[in-house]
């Protein structure tokens, strides 16, 4: 099953731009799925067998080190083109 899933991580801690970086990088990493960051968030498409393994290594390496952090996740049944701009229609 194709999947869409939405990746925010929150690392509650001054310095916390490395922490998403790195998180970013794991999700990188991962073969099998495409992975688009914007300012927002990280989208991941992919197999669900292939993008949950993702999510749950590069969130063991991001809550390795203690500190507290929280990763908000949406998760759709549907392959959606992350990588374009969504038709919302002219707003008629």
């Amino acid at each position: 099953m194709r999947i869409t899933a939405e990746l925010s991580l929150y690392p509650l801690r001054d310095d916390y731009i490395p922490k998403i970086l790195e998180f970013v990088y794991a999700l990188r990493e991962a073969p099998g799925i495409e992975v688009l960051t914007n300012q927002m968030s990280t989208q991941l498409r992919g197999e669900l067998t292939d993008v949950m393994p993702a999510v749950a290594v590069a969130t063991e390496r991001a809550f390795e080190d203690g500190g507290a952090e929280a990763l908000v996740i949406k998760i759709l049944n549907a392959d959606l083109p992350i990588g374009e701009a969504p038709d919302i229609g002219s707003g008629d």
